[in-house]
């Protein structure tokens, strides 16, 4: 694995500061039944690293201290986390919104098969990724099989009820493009995606989100290996849009990694670019437990021309 981050700390990326934190991003761990090529995590079945139960706790206590809207989990596969059910059930017992970023094909892991079940039970938005219509093109990204894997588990939601837009059983997809490419606009992708699923699977949803690929880890590693880092970055540059300042995630969310750390993002999580508080090499999120980070700096690099190049891009898709 090339590390990228050494490529992208000399930046003229515009300063930034936060809003107030009402989303709460969580990454239970970097396990995951899948290894996909574009993913800025890293993840994949070998990986070890889980939150603790301790850690887990200092998420309920800042969930009540900060009174956070939305706890969006994420890994990994968070749903592999041993503890991945109680915290489900502790954040909506607590009023908060809870996002499951789903990769579809875990809900055919064994000890699985009822998580479907679960997550429409507790009212749990699903961000699932599918990232192409295509059979071909999913399975070249994230592995044989994949697709077939992943209608299935659409289907499955479908039948809960997610994607019906009559009831509280929110459905996302997740496009990410194949290479060093921008997403296409996110709208008329939607009409694509809306389209051939619906006449060949019978499967709907509600939104479809278009995330860029990042410059780090796996994806950024293989943008290296192939000589072409340089002309991706040059692609985000040229693509970088002012406008688009104002709603990235960064500004109403914060990012815990397994070890309970806070970071501006998931991306900055990867890079260990941790969120600047009192000159602390790392803070943890128990430091934080009573502290306002309205107009904190958000720690910032190269990378984030991603999420302001073109039409943007963050955890929620497009920014316009």
């Amino acid at each position: 694995m090339r590390e990228t981050l050494h490529l992208l700390v000399k930046t003229d990326f515009p300063a930034i500061t936060r809003n107030k934190v009402e989303t709460l991003q969580v990454n239970l761990g970097y396990k995951c039944n899948q290894t996909c090529t574009h993913c800025h995590v890293n993840a994949g079945p070998n990986r070890k690293e889980m939150m603790t139960a301790e850690n887990i706790s200092v998420i309920y206590d800042y969930i009540n201290s900060q009174n956070i809207r939305t706890l969006d989990l994420t890994g990994g596969a968070p749903e592999l986390h041993p503890q991945f059910r109680e915290v489900v059930q502790s954040a909506r017992a607590m009023n908060c919104h809870v996002m499951d970023r789903c990769n579809l094909t875990v809900l055919e892991e064994p000890n699985q098969e009822d998580t479907a079940e679960f997550l429409a039970q507790h009212e749990v938005e699903i961000v699932a990724s599918l990232p192409c219509y295509l059979e071909e093109n999913v399975d070249k990204q994230r592995g044989k099989g994949v697709f077939e894997k992943s209608i299935r588990g659409l289907k499955k939601l479908n039948e809960l009820g997610y994607g019906k837009r009559k009831n509280n059983l929110k459905l996302t997809l997740v496009y990410n493009p194949q290479g060093p490419q921008l997403p296409p606009a996110q709208q008329s992708l939607k009409k694509d995606y809306t389209k051939f699923l619906a006449e060949n699977f019978d499967i709907s949803f509600d939104e479809l989100f278009t995330i860029t690929n990042m410059p780090i880890q796996r994806f950024g590693s293989m943008l290296i290996s192939k000589g072409k880092f340089e002309e991706y970055m040059q692609l985000l540059r040229d693509a970088y849009s002012a406008k688009n300042l104002d709603s990235v995630m960064c500004r109403s969310m914060i990012s815990v990694d397994w070890q309970g750390y806070v970071f501006d993002c998931d991306f900055n999580q990867m890079l260990g670019l941790s969120l600047p508080h009192k000159n602390q090499i790392r803070t943890h999120l128990s430091d934080l437990m009573h502290v306002n980070l309205e107009q904190n700096e958000i720690a910032v690099a190269d990378h984030c021309y991603g999420c302001t190049a073109g039409q943007g891009s963050s955890c929620g898709g497009a920014l316009n």
